[in-house]
């Protein structure tokens, strides 16, 4: 049985730059970032739930879209100081929002919530 030859690797490392090769398409953002992106766009979105949807229509509040996104800059606010569920205050409306999911849980006119007692909520945010 004859013995195996072993001939050493040579190591010579191969630099892109000696072989001119550009990548064709480079990548800009890499996919964790792409998901983290649309996650953070996706959790300050402010949603309504189907209870507080039926109020809304039930009671004739019509919220307009700027209103709306003040109250979700609000809600992110007073999430990252500590605010689990809180009660916004409109001209139009008091809402109670969950800041933990960016959830309006319900709604009322200002009339009507005049005359309410409000339990569980940690925070109130006061829109005028």
């Amino acid at each position: 049985m004859e013995k195996p030859v072993f001939r050493p690797i040579t190591n010579h490392p191969i630099h892109p730059a000696s072989r001119n090769i550009k990548p064709k398409n480079p990548v800009t953002r890499g996919f964790s970032q792409e998901l983290q992106s649309a996650v953070n766009e996706t959790a300050k979105k402010l949603v309504v739930s189907k209870h507080a949807q039926i109020r809304l229509e039930q009671r004739n509040i019509n919220i307009d879209s700027s209103t709306w996104a003040r109250i979700g800059e609000k809600v992110q606010e007073a999430k990252k100081m500590g605010v689990r569920d809180s009660l916004v205050l409109t001209q139009e409306a008091a809402l109670v929002v969950s800041a933990k999911n960016n959830t309006v849980i319900t709604a009322m006119d200002r009339e009507e919530a005049s005359s309410q007692i409000f339990t569980n909520i940690n925070g109130t945010i006061i829109l005028d």
